[in-house]
């Protein structure tokens, strides 16, 4: 069986790429013990300190944070393409889930976690390297004691909406 570059053309040879991820092991939750949800997220987008493992694999960036409010980048490359050419729904499904919890966690008092219970997610528009940078905002639309609500919206580098989100999160104080 030949392997082919679909770009290329059947008669082509595939040339090979890769990717090298680099992270820092990561923070236990106790290390955070006395910081508000909302200074978690400004020390990992200020650099003060390092983002989660995940977030390197898949490139996901802070580029807002405020109280109730996240804003993430990502620009997704071939490596997280699907058999039919796109990027699999996977990665735009893991940057809703993100920024949904991420959203409620800024709202939580020093102690409190997060877990997500449920993520619906509506894809729009197929994503690929032609899309540009991803740039995803997620908003706690209700927090509460035990539950909280937020959504995620997911635009392309031209502004067009890619995905929606709504998320169910279970606070754990």
């Amino acid at each position: 069986m030949t392997v082919i570059d679909p770009a290329l053309g059947p008669e082509a040879p595939r040339a090979q790429r890769s990717r090298t991820i680099t992270w820092h092991p990561p923070v236990p939750l106790d290390a955070y013990a006395g910081w508000t949800g909302l200074e978690v997220l400004s020390a990992i987008r200020d650099g003060v300190v390092p983002a989660p493992p995940m977030a390197k694999v898949f490139d996901f960036r802070i580029a807002e944070v405020e109280r109730g409010h996240v804003v993430f980048e990502c620009e997704p490359d071939e490596s997280a393409y699907n058999p039919l050419g796109v990027v699999h729904g996977g990665l735009v499904c893991t940057l809703a889930d993100t920024v949904c919890g991420c959203a409620v966690h800024t709202t939580l008092p020093a102690g409190a976690s997060y877990t997500s219970v449920d993520l619906t997610v509506s894809y729009l528009r197929a994503v690929t390297l032609a899309s540009g940078t991803l740039r995803a905002t997620g908003v706690a639309r209700k927090v509460g004691r035990r539950v909280a609500f937020a959504e995620a919206t997911i635009l392309d580098g031209a502004g067009r909406e890619v995905a929606t989100s709504t998320s169910t999160l279970l606070v754990i104080s």
